[in-house]
């Protein structure tokens, strides 16, 4: 049986109402895959105290996060230094980790005496009032960088300079 032969202009049509279909089912999609919320991550109050050794130093943040799921610290990386470990005190002992939770609706507070950063093999001994950039690497997020200000070594945040 042979069909007769279609007019160019309607498969043209065809094509292009398919093609329109195909693409709001995409961007639905999309959006409907953002809507979730997620983490959403910033960094605040972040501090590195002069070191008093020329091989290692501490630093410290806070790290906020307004959505309405929990992210994790998993590296930081920074030109300081050949690496740096995520530390948190146990009792009195402090311990390598390989990540910290940023909790939903929360933060992670990075300061002395907790959790922090130590920054190792420095490739400079920083003096108060230099800049330390740091990259922060999450789980879920996308990296977060931020510059931190070299303070005093005994410098409490709150506290005045």
């Amino acid at each position: 049986m042979n069909r007769p032969a279609r007019h160019p202009l309607h498969t043209a049509r065809r094509r292009t109402a398919a093609a329109t279909a195909a693409i709001a089912g995409a961007l639905a999609l999309g959006v409907t895959g953002c809507a979730g919320g997620g983490p959403e991550l910033k960094v605040s109050d972040g501090y590195v105290p002069q070191p008093a050794m020329a091989d290692m130093a501490g630093g410290f943040l806070t790290v906020k996060n307004g959505g309405d799921e929990a992210d994790k610290l998993t590296s930081v990386s920074s030109s300081l230094a050949s690496h740096v470990e995520i530390h948190r005190t146990k009792g009195r002992q402090m311990e390598k980790v390989d990540s910290l939770t940023v909790p939903a609706n929360g933060e992670l507070k990075l300061g002395r005496g907790g959790s922090h950063l130590m920054f190792h093999d420095l490739k400079r001994k920083p003096a108060e009032g230099d800049k330390v950039s740091l990259t922060l690497h999450f789980e879920k997020s996308d990296p977060v960088k931020v510059t931190v200000p070299v303070e005093a070594a005994n410098f409490a945040p709150g506290q005045g300079k």
